[in-house]
């Protein structure tokens, strides 16, 4: 059975990527938690089965086979069950839905610096860098373009859910913590988005997790 070790729920963007995934594939898999920055962590950090990551999660293990980086899992887990499982059927959605998910993954440093995930607590709006700003247009412009091009009567960035949703989940949810305005069209999607059963579970799983990082806990981190 495919193994899939993760961070606290809470907290850990990449995890809830790839986990995400891994409901989507459809496969069953066992899942190990492993609470960020104790001794738990720095423990396992130490094991072989973190090795090949470097200490960083999410890592997959299917047998002898590792894969580590949510996007790394994503199209390992589209290999082996179907890419119509996670990327848009036409060419030109396809296209965009990858370089989406592949800026989600390299880019938009100053809005993972400043608004730390944490599902588990929404504040008041606060102040936001020009930084954080120029982060959050650019995420509205993706999202006005895909729903535009291809949303159709769909929910979704692309109609149906894909890998794109996937990787900007973990932005919803940072923008529903931080009260971060956005118009319209995109409210509707985040509603959608945190509808979701798979973003649903991992939110409510989140709610019972003893753990607390004292550093994801201060709205203005």
């Amino acid at each position: 059975m495919l193994k899939l070790i993760i961070g606290n729920r809470a907290y850990s963007s990449w995890s809830m990527r790839g986990w995400l995934a891994l409901r989507q594939s459809g496969e069953e898999f066992e899942e190990l938690v492993v609470p960020m920055f104790g001794e738990d962590w720095e423990r396992a950090r130490e094991g072989d089965e973190f090795a090949p990551s470097m200490g960083k999660v999410p890592i997959l293990w299917d047998g002898d086979c590792v894969v580590w980086d949510s996007l790394a899992i994503i199209e390992f887990l589209a290999d082996r069950v179907g890419r119509e499982k996670f990327w848009p059927d036409e060419e030109p959605a396809r296209g965009m839905a990858r370089s989406m998910a592949a800026e989600m993954h390299s880019s938009f440093a100053a809005l993972r610096r400043e608004l730390p995930m944490n599902v588990r607590r929404t504040y008041p709006p606060i102040d936001l860098s020009d930084e954080v700003r120029r982060d959050i247009d650019r995420i509205m412009q993706l999202w006005a373009q895909a729903r535009a091009r291809f949303g159709g009567i769909g929910d979704f960035l692309f109609g149906d859910w894909c890998a794109a949703d996937i990787m900007f989940a973990p932005v919803v949810t940072r923008f529903i913590t931080y009260g971060v305005p956005v118009p319209p069209f995109a409210a509707l999607y985040m509603k959608s988005v945190l509808q979701h059963p798979h973003v649903n579970d991992w939110i409510d799983k989140a709610q019972d997790e003893p753990w607390v990082i004292d550093a994801y806990e201060n709205e203005t981190a």
